[in-house]
C-alpha cells in the first residue's frame, strides 16, 4: 500500500527540487512521444535545447530568447503576486490582447505624427487596458463572490473576439488593400519599441520584464503589503483578523496582474509582432502560468523558468522546421512540463509511505 503522510511543514528541499525533476521527466516523456511521432529523439531534444543556445546561428537564436523570454516573465511576476494570496487569475491572455489593442490604439490614432510622448503614452495606455480588463473579474468576486477563475478565462474569448472587430473594423490598416489587421508599428518611428542593443533582442518589454521581478521581490521581502498577501494566502482567517481586507486585496492582486500583461501586451504589439491581426494572441498569458509555478513564486525562479520557456518556443520552432514535428507536439512537450511539476511538488507536502496493510 501506498501511504501520503502530511509533513508538519513543506519541504524546502523539494520545494526547489521539483521544479528539477520536473524538467527531467519532461525531457524523458518528450523523448518518448517524439519517438512514438517517428523522430530520432535525441535530436530532437538537441534542436530543442542545445541548437539555440551552442548551435550553428546561435547568434541569432539567442536574441529571440530575451524576445520570447520578456513577455513571460513580465506576465507570470503580476500572476505570481496574487497566486501567492490564493487569487488565480487565469486570464492574463485576454489582459495581454486588450493591452495591445490600447497601446496601439493611442499609437495608430496620432499617426503619422512624431513626438517622444508617444511611446510613452501608449505604456499608460497598454498598462490601463490591461488593468481595466483585469478589474472586470475583480469587481464581480468582490460584489457577487463570482469565481475570478472562470471569469478572467472566460473574459479571455471575449478579448480574442474584440480583438478580431479592432483588426477588421477600427484599427484596420486603410492602405492595407482591404487585408485585415493595422499599420505596422514597426514603421512608425515615434511607436516602435525596436531593440537597445543591436542584436541583443532587449527592447523595453525586456527592461520592464526585469524591472517587474525586482518590484515584486521588493514587494514580497520588504514591504507591510507583501506580509499581508502571504499571509492571505497561508492563512485566510487569521489575515481577516489582522485587518486585511479581503477585497482591496482582490482588486489590487488582479488590477497589477493584469496591468502587468497588459504592458506585454503593448511592448509585443509595439515590437516583435508590430500589427494588431485577428491573430495577435500569441498564448503567453497562459504560459506564464506555467512560468510563474515552475519559478515557485519566486522572481529569481521566474527569470530562470521565462528563459526555459522562451528557449523550449524557439526551439520547438525550430524542430517544427528541421524535424517536420508537428506543433501540437511542441505543446503537449510544454503542457507536460506543468503536469509534472504538480505530480512532483506532492513531495513538498507530503511524505511518500510503501508498505503497511490496508485498513478494514
Amino acid at each position: 500500500m501506498i501511504r501520503l503522510i502530511a509533513r508538519p511543514a513543506p519541504s524546502r528541499f523539494w520545494l526547489w527540487a521539483t521544479p528539477v525533476l520536473a524538467v527531467l521527466a519532461t525531457m524523458v516523456a518528450g523523448a518518448v512521444l517524439f519517438a512514438a511521432l517517428g523522430t530520432d529523439p535525441l535530436e530532437a531534444l538537441k534542436v530543442i535545447f542545445w541548437d539555440p543556445l551552442l548551435g550553428a546561428n546561435a547568434g541569432y537564436f539567442r536574441g529571440q530568447l530575451l524576445i520570447k523570454a520578456g513577455p513571460l516573465m513580465l506576465i507570470a511576476a503580476g500572476l505570481a503576486v496574487g497566486f501567492r494570496a490564493g487569487i488565480w487569475n487565469i486570464g492574463a491572455e485576454g489582459q495581454y490582447i486588450v493591452g495591445a489593442i490600447c497601446g496601439a490604439a493611442v499609437g495608430l490614432a496620432v499617426y503619422p505624427a512624431e513626438s517622444v510622448l508617444i511611446f510613452p503614452a501608449m505604456v499608460v495606455a497598454g498598462a490601463l487596458g490591461g488593468w481595466a480588463w483585469g478589474m472586470i473579474p475583480a469587481l464581480l468576486k468582490n460584489r457577487f463572490g463570482a469565481s475570478e477563475i472562470l471569469v478572467s478565462l472566460m473574459l479571455v474569448y471575449v478579448a480574442q473576439n474584440l480583438l478580431a472587430w479592432a483588426a477588421f473594423g477600427p484599427l484596420k490598416n486603410p492602405a492595407g488593400f482591404g487585408f485585415p489587421g493595422s499599420r505596422n508599428l514597426q514603421q512608425y518611428p515615434s511607436a516602435h519599441n525596436g531593440e537597445l542593443i543591436a542584436g541583443s533582442g532587449l527592447h523595453w518589454g525586456g527592461v520592464a520584464a526585469l524591472a517587474a521581478l525586482v518590484g515584486t521581490y521588493v514587494l514580497m521581502s520588504r514591504h507591510i503589503a507583501g506580509f499581508r498577501i502571504q499571509v492571505a494566502g497561508d492563512a485566510p482567517k487569521a489575515a481577516r483578523f489582522a485587518g486585511v481586507a479581503p477585497a482591496r486585496l482582490v482588486a489590487f492582486c488582479l488590477g497589477l496582474s493584469g496591468a502587468l500583461a497588459g504592458l506585454a501586451g503593448m511592448f509585443e504589439v509595439a515590437g516583435p509582432s508590430g500589427q494588431i491581426t485577428d491573430a495577435f494572441g500569441a498564448g503567453y498569458g497562459f504560459t506564464a502560468i506555467i512560468v510563474a509555478f515552475l519559478g515557485r513564486l519566486n522572481p529569481i525562479g521566474i527569470l530562470l523558468a521565462g528563459l526555459l520557456m522562451a528557449l523550449t518556443y524557439i526551439g520547438g520552432d525550430m524542430a517544427q522546421l528541421m524535424l517536420r514535428l508537428p506543433a501540437a507536439a511542441i505543446q503537449v512537450f510544454q503542457g507536460m512540463l506543468l503536469f509534472f511539476l504538480l505530480g512532483f511538488d506532492l513531495l513538498t507536502n507530503y511524505q511518500v509511505r510503501f508498505g503497511g496493510r490496508v485498513g478494514a
